[in-house]
């Protein structure tokens, strides 16, 4: 009787399965692609207000196919984990009154498209790939739950609205320009408060709504100059570099002490 039981919910679960619309997950391989990256490596100093990197692709077609493809380039900065506040009027105050947990969100996010990708293909097909900002997947902490909910949550919404200000998620649909049969140009704008960390950069290309070729490069941002000396001394040499910071405050406290004594 339980053999029964489970030979049914088999058959149920196959023929659910079958009803599903298929989406390809693979490149059907009608295109090639090659990337570029003008920095491999971004130096953050003190006086760093950003910088602009240059992404540069050649699709190679296949033969037969006259047109160049629809092309989306994204880029995901280090992972973080951001909490995102309600408020509420109570009493007359504004509180916050509920919070929602964002587990390891990129904290950089850019996506760059040689057209609007809801010209690109169809909906499910972009959300599987992630293509456009609103797609990209956003994991939240519900309760005891983990889940990437609907784009209308408010949470969410008001998430990507917080970042978006901060210019740590970017949109352009026409950030991808072709400047020659073939070859493509977009820029990324890495804002001056820029996470450090490796940023992963995906090129995906597309044919009739559907993922033709696919490549991933990436590149770092790192503290540069006399902070990254000092960060590197703090990290290998704790304990010097602890004397040093202690020493140096006696030192200022004492010249503050000679240059502000009241006679």
């Amino acid at each position: 009787m339980k053999q029964l039981r489970l030979l049914a919910l088999l058959c149920s679960i196959l023929a659910f399965a079958a009803a599903l619309p298929v989406v390809a997950a693979e490149p059907d391989g009608r295109d090639r692609v090659v990337l570029s990256i003008s920095q491999p490596t971004v130096r953050i100093a003190s006086n760093f207000t950003g910088a602009e990197l240059v992404l540069f692709g050649v699709a190679e077609r296949e033969e037969g196919l006259d047109l160049d493809p629809d092309v989306v380039i994204t880029v995901r900065g280090p992972n973080a984990s951001y909490v995102t506040w309600r408020k509420a009027r109570i009493l007359g105050l504004w509180v916050n009154t509920d919070s929602r947990t964002f587990v390891e969100a990129p904290s950089f996010l850019s996506v760059q498209a040689s057209s609007p990708p809801e010209e690109m293909a169809g909906l499910q097909t972009l959300r599987w790939e992630q293509i456009g900002l609103i797609r990209n997947m956003l994991l939240q902490k519900v309760g005891p739950d983990y889940a990437d909910v609907v784009p209308t949550d408010p949470f969410r919404a008001a998430f990507l609205r917080i970042q978006e200000s901060e210019h740590f998620y970017q949109e352009n649909p026409n950030g991808v320009r072709f400047i020659a049969p073939g070859v493509f140009r977009a820029e990324v704008n890495i804002p001056g408060r820029a996470p450090l960390g490796h940023y992963e950069v995906t090129v995906k290309l597309l044919r009739d709504g559907q993922v033709t070729a696919q490549t991933i490069g990436g590149f770092d941002v790192q503290r540069g100059g006399f902070e990254e000396e000092i960060a590197t001394m703090a990290q290998k040499h704790g304990i010097i570099y602890g004397v040093a910071v202690a020493i140096g405050s006696l030192l200022v406290g004492f010249i503050g002490s000679i240059v502000f004594r009241k006679e």
